[in-house]
């Protein structure tokens, strides 16, 4: 005993003279695992690896429990005294099949995912390189369980549980992304983030307004960008990435750069990514409706409708994009942490392709449907500070600025009259978080935030002949939201196996907006509204034994109307234009998960998630009356008047299950489907489905790893949604659908297959080859206006240093 005392004592001075620096390394390869989560719940800390692998563990002193993660290796639960005795080079077990993972979506705090009620994944570093994602978008699609929707190739609509759009929470590094003009239509804003730059990223299901807010209906999606990494040594930490990529179905060029550097105190890491798509190519085989044989040009002083020589080519659909990232970091001491971001997205200018598509007396609608560049600008200042106090063992401040820039450019075909909408949102943000662990078996997060978004509108006509210009009709009116929230969140540990998880959420949100009546005659020019909101949730997990994880949660969440919901003005189909509602609530859901998950041996698991949500005093598109009138010119076409109403009621159900199984040391298989219906209230009483309750869809994969290579054979697929499935709203589409055998307009079942493979030539040099939909598919996602992608030749290089 004593000889052991001694060595536990030397071991503690080795560590001890390292700076107490851990390396977790592979154990075939021997090489570095970066982008690690280490995290301990008492005391409260949080740590990533770096590229050389090394975590500073000084943090997690006397921690009876610390949590190491990493995507592909078995996760590690062990005591910082075991960790002393261990050394400090720790060695990872390939596994992929964990029951638990470190996830911070759920509370804003590190949460092994075994022990949080509510369902929540996770999209390693590692996946992402391997599946190359083009835009964030797409990053989420790899998950399996996030449907993606597109109106066009610069788009990406995440469809989660039923909802989207403005029922969905963004988070961008703790700070909330959904502006006032979140739309609840189709909305592209996740385009504005950058793949290459996620370190981590989360999507939470279901209800998250007690820690989230408003528009955490069906989920959020959490993402963390890389974290400027310290030096653990007397040396200069420098590493990076070079990244190139070319794709064949839309000849994409893309370049991406990163660097850190680190010093003991102060730390920064600069990123730049560039993409360059031209249009998109779809498949051979498939519903000829999705064919497009025709385009506009302008030739001379006239539109000319030309015929396309390439049916397959989506034109018009070619987009580029810069993103450009700038972070710094300095903790002077293990009690206080300072990290700045900058973060600055923008598109080019993009055609909506779905609008290209529209006909209207067997000519093309439209000669312009332009999205206008679209810009995205992040300034982020967060603090962290570690102590022990009566308050709190960790706070954490997080001041944020953002601007949004967009415009929508449209123009009848041969007409001399282009009419351009332009948008800016000031987005200010603060939220001060606490955690307390108050003892053994209890810890307390609370905190507040504030939130105030400034809408400026504008809109003008262009005399494309002659160049004239007039002031025209605004998208929205000139106005103010704001929100301020209160929340705290108990955490109880009955015992090992039995964990309590208990929330409540007050808010309070107003929006203050000015009506232009020169161009509409609205019989209101001003509106204000105040109002509030009760949130809640409660949980519990339950876990008999090491490879049986049973949970079950019920919550609540609220959206509240923003500018977008009250104020606008626009053509929301052919022949019908919405107008502003100034008299509207807020909406409230109700939902209820249940879940399971087994682990056979090292074998297999299997997980199923099944839930149940009711949305209250939806607001739903209906028709309306302005100044007595059912009816009024919009565009020069007389259209039905419609608005924003708290008219139905929503329901949504569905399961969501996965499988992991590991048939030899290299060879593993994993799949996951996603089954969901739902319904809302029409005006005479009747039910449609929901317009964003996606059909069944689903990925399965057979992977086989060893050492520096890796293949991965893959199958996506979506079931077929028929006419009498459709929403009410959508049937009359034809630019979107395919018809049915009688002419109706219907979504056929689709499937790819695609295979991948990564090597890494060299400790530095990583190559990545894929060929996607192989058997060359024509297919179109649900409601999306541009199909996918046929036959798809992609080729990466990363060099890594």
């Amino acid at each position: 005993m004593k000889y052991g005392l001694v060595l536990v004592g030397m071991l503690c001075v080795l560590f001890g003279a390292m700076g107490q620096t851990l390396t977790l390394i592979d154990p075939t390869t021997s090489e570095p695992i970066k982008h690690a989560t280490v995290s301990s719940e008492f005391p409260p800390a949080f740590e990533i690896s770096n590229s050389k692998g090394q975590v500073d563990i000084s943090a997690f002193v006397d921690s009876d429990k610390i949590t190491i993660s990493s995507f592909g290796y078995q996760t590690i639960e062990i005591s910082y005294a075991s960790l002393m005795e261990a050394g400090p080079i720790l060695k990872l077990n390939l596994s992929n099949l964990n029951l638990n993972e470190v996830v911070i979506s759920g509370s804003r705090w590190a949460r092994d995912s075994d022990e949080t009620p509510s369902k929540i994944i996770s999209i390693s570093p590692k996946s992402i390189e391997f599946q190359n994602p083009q835009t964030a978008a797409d990053l989420l699609g790899i998950s399996g369980k996030v449907y993606i929707q597109k109106s066009q190739q610069g788009g990406g609509s995440p469809m989660i549980r039923g909802f989207a759009t403005n029922r969905l929470l963004y988070s961008v590094d703790g700070v909330r992304m959904n502006s006032a003009i979140f739309r609840g239509g189709n909305i592209q804003n996740v385009l504005n983030l950058d793949p290459f730059t996620m370190e981590h990223t989360e999507v939470f299901f279901g209800p998250g307004s007690v820690i989230y807010g408003s528009d955490a209906i069906g989920g959020v999606m959490s993402f963390k960008t890389l974290t400027p990494k310290l030096s653990l040594d007397d040396q200069t930490l420098v590493s990076g990435n070079a990244v190139t990529r070319f794709s064949s179905a839309n000849k994409e060029k893309t370049g991406h750069f990163d660097l850190n550097l680190g010093w003991k105190k102060w730390a920064s890491v600069t990123s730049a990514s560039y993409w360059d798509y031209d249009d998109l190519r779809q498949g051979k085989n498939g519903p000829d409706d999705y064919l497009k044989s025709v385009y506009v040009k302008r030739i001379g002083n006239e539109d000319v409708v030309l015929t396309q020589d390439d049916p397959l080519l989506q034109v018009p659909s070619a987009y580029s994009q810069l993103n450009l990232m700038q972070k710094v970091r300095f903790k002077p001491s293990q009690k206080w942490d300072f990290q700045y971001g900058f973060h600055y997205s923008e598109t080019s200018s993009y055609g909506r392709y779905d609008r290209h598509n529209r006909m209207r007396d067997g000519l093309p609608r439209y000669a312009e449907w332009d999205y206008g560049p679209q810009k995205w600008m992040m300034n982020n200042l967060s603090i962290s500070h570690f102590t022990k106090n009566g308050l709190f063992d960790q706070m954490s401040i997080r001041l944020a600025q953002q601007r949004f820039e967009e415009s929508r450019i449209d123009r009848s075909l041969n007409k001399p009259t282009r009419s351009t909408q332009e948008e800016m949102v000031d987005a200010f943000s603060a939220n001060l978080d606490f955690t307390k662990v108050l003892d053994s078996h209890n810890t307390l997060i609370y905190g507040a935030e504030y939130v105030i978004n400034k809408v400026n509108s504008t809109g003008f006509t262009t005399d494309i002949t002659d160049g004239t210009m007039e002031e025209g009709p605004a998208r929205y009116p000139k106005s103010t939201w704001n929100s301020f929230g209160l929340f705290i969140n108990e955490e109880h540990y009955f015992n090992k196996k039995v964990n309590l998880k208990a929330g409540l959420r007050y808010n309070i949100f107003g929006l203050n907006a000015d009506f232009d009546t020169r161009f509409y005659d609205f019989p209101f020019s001003e509106a204000k509204s105040t109002n509030s909101s009760l949130t809640g949730s409660l949980g519990v997990v339950w876990r008999p034994s090491q490879t049986w994880v049973f949970s079950g949660n019920f919550g609540t969440a609220f959206r509240a109307p923003n500018v977008d919901d009250m104020g606008k003005v626009f053509d929301s189909e052919p022949g019908a234009v919405t107008v502003p509602n100034p008299d509207l609530e807020a909406e409230y859901a109700y939902n209820l998960d249940l879940g399971f998950a087994k682990k056979f041996g090292n074998f297999a698991k299997f997980d199923v998630t099944g839930y149940y949500t009711i949305l209250n005093n939806a607001l739903v598109r209906r028709d309306y009356m302005l100044n007595g009138q059912d009816s009024i010119l919009h565009q020069g076409e007389l259209s039905q008047v419609q608005a924003m109403q708290n008219a139905a009621q929503a329901r949504v159900y569905g399961l969501q299950a996965g499988l992991e199984v590991q048939l030899t040391s290299k060879l593993t298989f994993n799949s996951d489907i996603n089954f969901q219906r739902g319904e809302e209230e029409l005006d005479d009483g009747t039910t449609s489905p929901s317009r964003h309750a996606a059909p069944t869809f689903g990925v399965s994969r057979l992977t086989y790893a060893f050492k520096k290579l890796q293949v991965q054979f893959y199958a996506q697929y979506q079931g077929e949604r028929s006419f009498e499935k459709l929403p009410v709203e959508e049937r009359g589409k034809d630019e979107i659908y395919a018809k049915d055998a009688n002419g109706n307009n219907y979504a056929p079942a689709w499937h790819t297959l695609n295979l991948k493979a990564s090597y890494s030539l060299f400790d530095f040099l990583l190559v990545n080859a894929g060929l996607e939909n192989i058997t060359d598919q024509r297919y179109r996602p649900c409601s999306s206006g541009i199909s996918g992608a046929g036959r798809n030749w992609v080729l990466s290089l990363k060099a890594s240093f």
